[in-house]
Order: C-alpha cells, then structure tokens, then sequence
C-alpha cells in the first residue's frame, strides 16, 4: 500500500488532518484500532472555541453542528454563593463558543470522508511505525488475518496519550513534561432539564463544580473528587447533595435533578511532548499533549495541529517546506498558551489538599479580581472563546 499521508488514529485529529488533506488534493489513509461504531458512541465533552467552528464551516463539515450546536455567549464563575457573568462577545470582539459533543464531530467527519472516497481503516492490530527518518516511513499492521505495510511520505500521529506513534520517537530525543493533579471530576449524565443557559464554573469550600449541557434533555454535571475514588461510592442522593451544596446562592438558584444514568471519575493531568516531530512523524492532539478539561482546551488543540500541519504539507507538496519545518515549534507555541490557561482555571476553582485559609482567601481574591477588572475578564474570554488560529 501506498500514500502520501499515513494517519495513525481516527479521532477528532486524525480525521479532520485527513479531510484537510483531501481538500487540498492530498492523499491520505487513515487507521484506527476500535471500530467505527466505538469512535462514534464515545461520549465526550465538547466545548469548541470560535476558531474551531470557524474551520470546521469552512472545511464543508459544521452544517449539522451549526442546526444541533449550542451557542454560548459567556459563563458563569460561582463563589461566596453569587454568580458573575463573564461575556464573551463584548470582550472578544463578538466571539463566542459552541457546544458541540465530540462524537458529534466525529460521526460528520467521518461521514465526510466516506463521501469523499476516503480511506478510513477500522479495527487494525498490532500496529507499529518505521523508518521515521527516512523519506519513506511506513506503518505496518495487521487487517484481519493479513499483514499490511502502508509506505507514506509522512506519518502523523493522531492516535492519542495511549497510542503508538510517540513512543516511537526515541526517548534520547523526547522530552516530555507532566503534572498531575491531586484531585478527579466525578461526572454525570443525568435527564433533565437545563438549570442554565451557559456553563457555571463553580468554587466553594467542599471543592468545584461544574454544570454543562448536552441538550435540552440531557445535562454533563462534574463535581471534584478524590482521583482515587470509586463509582460505587457516590450512590445518587450523595452526588445531588454535594452538587446542591456546592452550587446553591444566596439568590435562591436551584439545580433540576433527574435521572443519572452514567457515572464516571475523571483523571486530572497537564502533559506536554517536544518536539511535535521526529524525522516524518508528526505528532497532533493528545498524542502530544494533555490538559485537564477546566479550560475545554482539547478538542480545539486538536484542531489547531491539524490545522497548522495540513498547510504546511500542502505548502511542502507545493515546493516549500519551511512551514513543516516550522511545525513543532508553531504548534507548541500555542499549546504550552493553552496549558498556562487549563493550569490556571484549574489552580484557580478546586481546592487542594495541602490548601491554607491564606491560600484559599487568594483564590477568592482573584476571582473578585476577574469578575470585576474587565482587563483580567478579557485575558479570561479571548483564552476561552480561543486565540486566533493565525
């Protein structure tokens, strides 16, 4: 088998970088592990910045995002029982976000790409990278009970923290950077209906809280927790009464309850590799680097990869590869921004365990100082709607 662009991974990155590609009369193939039905019934969260929307429009694949998604023009930060409205289009200059679940974006994808002819390879094993620094890396696997050998001009590496392609890069090379917080999300799907119109980023004494949407008839609601902790030990009535204590005002604000029928506890941790690239790998998305989701940061660094790496093959294809060059440094430029951003929401809304009365009174300190300097809520919602992608 042969191709230009051999795509290890068929999440969000590695099916937009393919579809990116096309547009540009560039051919790829991509190779996934799990099965079509796996990628696309994955639940995700899915906060797209501005930037996000704007190429996946663009690109021909936001129509039923732009029918199903749901704008939102601000959020809530909730402390000392009040809630403070940050708006983001009169800081950013008319920029908002969507909510827009992540499977959801898969599921267009790759519909696009079956549509275009493309080359989506579902359920592989065993699949390993070669010759990274040569002009022809190949990506071998097995398909069935064959062997299969793709050669390509480039590898990119879509295929998440637990995948193959970054390990490959050796490690006298690879540098990587990691924190891991002391603490998880216990989140919930429950039905019922909305309590907010946009997300409510929540602080107080017992830990953070956060209520999101999926769609009128179902919420996300994450509240901190040990990240060691079990989902055997929250039986419903003890979530709902963290949940309402956590979130409860003085205004009298009160959280609809509904039926939970999915529970999970979330990892926190900030993960960074350099470089993005070794030889004609490149690596995207959480192959690459990890934030915790306080910043809803991900899926749109996801993007932003792709992005900057599809023109710069485009442009190599065209007789200049400064841009691919360039590609690990222009990426982590902007990820090590998103990092700071995740770092700070998140230093600033949980509590620790090691947590002081004097740390505390800062946390809320900065907090009055968001809510009330409108340059400190600007640096907050240019960073949450998103940087430009140029």
């Amino acid at each position: 088998m042969r191709t230009q662009v051999g795509i290890v991974g068929a999440g969000p990155a590695g099916l937009l970088l393919s579809h990116l590609l096309h547009l540009d009369g560039i051919d790829s193939v991509v190779i996934e592990s799990r099965s079509r039905r796996e990628i696309e019934a994955t639940i995700r969260a899915g906060v797209l910045e501005q930037g996000t929307v704007d190429l996946l429009t663009a690109s021909g694949v936001g129509e039923r995002m732009g029918r199903e998604g749901f704008v939102h023009k601000g959020i809530y930060l909730r402390f000392a029982r009040a809630s403070h409205r940050i708006d983001f289009p009169s800081l950013t200059g008319g920029r908002a976000i969507t909510v827009y679940a992540q499977h959801e974006v898969i599921k267009d994808l790759v519909a696009a790409r079956l549509e275009a002819g493309g080359q989506l390879l579902f359920e592989v094993k065993d699949a390993a990278v070669y010759d990274l620094d040569t002009q022809a890396p190949k990506v071998r696997f097995r398909q069935g009970s064959k062997v299969e050998e793709l050669e390509c001009d480039f590898i990119a590496g879509c295929d998440g923290f637990h995948g193959i392609t970054r390990p490959s890069i050796p490690s006298r090379v690879r540098h990587e950077f990691t924190r891991v917080y002391p603490f998880g999300w216990f989140g919930i799907l429950v039905e019922a209906p909305s309590s907010t119109e946009e997300l409510i980023y929540a602080h107080h004494e017992r830990g953070f809280a956060l209520v999101s949407t999926r769609s009128p008839q179902i919420q996300r609601l994450y509240l901190q927790c040990d990240p060691d902790d079990e989902v055997k030990n929250w039986p419903d009535r003890r979530i709902w009464e963290e949940l309402h204590a956590r979130l409860e005002t003085a205004e009298g604000w009160r959280l609809a309850e509904g039926r939970i029928f999915q529970k999970s506890v979330i990892a926190m941790r900030s993960y960074v590799v350099e470089p993005m690239r070794y030889g004609r790998l490149f690596l995207a998305g959480d192959a690459a680097h990890i934030v915790p989701p306080t910043g809803a940061k991900g899926l749109n660094l996801a993007a932003a990869d792709v992005r900057v790496l599809s023109r710069a093959l485009a442009r190599f294809y065209g007789g200049d590869e400064q841009l691919l060059k360039d590609y690990s440094a222009t990426a982590l430029r902007r990820v090590w921004r998103a990092e700071h951003f995740s770092w700070w929401m998140t230093s600033l809304l949980h509590r620790f365990h090691d947590e002081t009365p004097f740390h505390h009174r800062l946390q809320l300190a900065e907090l009055d100082y968001v809510v009330s300097s409108r340059a400190k809520a600007q640096t907050l919602a240019e960073n949450y709607v998103g940087l430009p992608l140029d």
